[in-house]
């Protein structure tokens, strides 16, 4: 659905070409939740607004559906416009204009929809969103979830295939931030929307995407499915993201098990494998006595997952390595 080859950003300051995107390419399949995400000033928003050109490319080409954007000229510009949704993170409504009107804007800029069909396009986005009481009221009525909510059916009053979040759930205290993700997953997949998120929390993307890249300094230093990003990170800027999101301290973890006798493993499960009972079963099979030093058990989206710290004294040790090597589970040898 988007394509990005070799696309750079660069802006002039004091004389000088300061880069802000490193030379990138991407590929976000269609009908998938991408996240970007990345601290202040990774680029991460360069990126996201270069998709519908909101940034001019500094060189090279983006494809959205095999079309080339960077080609196309002013009217061009308008009319793919109509066709991508853009949610901020501090809402941008307007505050003389009521719920309703704020939603219909979209539709009366491109002057193609009758009264009629404005009106029934903002009664239906109203209720998608479950705002529906709240129509005729105005921005500063609202709480920051409900604007947001407007937000989101704005953006979608033109029925596009692209939906664009800029840091959308960073202004949300966590429980409204939860329940907008939720609204987002639920855009996503009945809609088969393809949507491009950024933010600054691994929780964010964990949440509600399918795949991930992480941008340092101006480039994409990590990128795959979430499941495999947050879970095996291998670029340090990653680790801290997920660190964070843990609320692990992994150097104090370390300096911890200094004291903690026999073998130090972690082991990773993904989907019916994190509930199944493999660390009695070992024990049982092996002789090997175990303690759990660390662990967790939780979701990627739609997949359970656990990791387990684990310290293994006694018994058969190479025997129960085996035996966690041959199930479905991914075994990391910590010490």
């Amino acid at each position: 659905m988007i394509e990005f080859h070799h696309v750079h950003k660069t802006y002039p300051v004091n004389g000088r070409e300061i880069s802000a995107l490193q030379s990138t390419d991407l590929r976000i399949e269609r009908g998938e939740v991408f996240g970007l995400i990345g601290h202040s000033g990774a680029g991460k928003s360069t990126l996201l607004r270069l998709i519908n050109r909101l940034e001019e490319p500094s060189g090279g080409r983006i494809l959205i559906d095999d079309e080339d954007v960077t080609a196309l000229d002013a009217a061009g510009l308008r009319r793919f416009r109509q066709r991508v949704g853009m949610i901020f993170q501090h809402f941008n409504l307007l505050s003389s204009k009521t719920v309703a009107e704020n939603i219909a804007l979209p539709l009366q800029l491109a002057g193609s929809y009758t009264r009629g069909q404005i009106d029934s396009r903002v009664a239906q986005l109203l209720e998608r969103v479950g705002l529906s009481q709240h129509a005729k009221k105005y921005p500063a009525q609202l709480s920051g979830g409900q604007k947001q909510r407007v937000g989101i059916a704005r953006a979608l009053a033109t029925e596009p295939k692209i939906l664009l979040c800029d840091e959308a759930t960073s202004a949300l205290d966590p429980q409204t931030t939860a329940s907008v993700l939720q609204l987002l997953a639920e855009i996503n997949r009945e809609l088969n929307l393809t949507i491009v998120l950024i933010t600054h929390e691994m929780d964010v993307i964990r949440r509600v995407c399918d795949r991930v890249a992480v941008l340092d300094d101006g480039a994409i230093v990590e990128q795959g499915p979430v499941t495999q990003v947050f879970l095996h990170p291998q670029h340090p800027t990653t680790c801290r993201f997920v660190q964070e999101a843990e609320h692990v301290d992994e150097d104090g973890l370390r300096d911890d098990f200094r004291h903690v006798q026999g073998r130090i493993l972690r082991l990773t499960f993904q989907g019916e494998a994190t509930y199944a009972p493999l660390l009695g079963t070992v024990a049982r099979e092996t002789g090997v006595d175990y303690s759990i030093l660390a662990g967790r058990i939780d979701r990627i989206k739609d997949t359970p997952y656990g990791q387990l710290t684990l310290a293994l004294t006694g018994g058969d040790l190479d025997a129960a390595l085996a035996r966690f090597q041959a199930a479905d589970v991914h075994l990391e040898v910590l010490r």
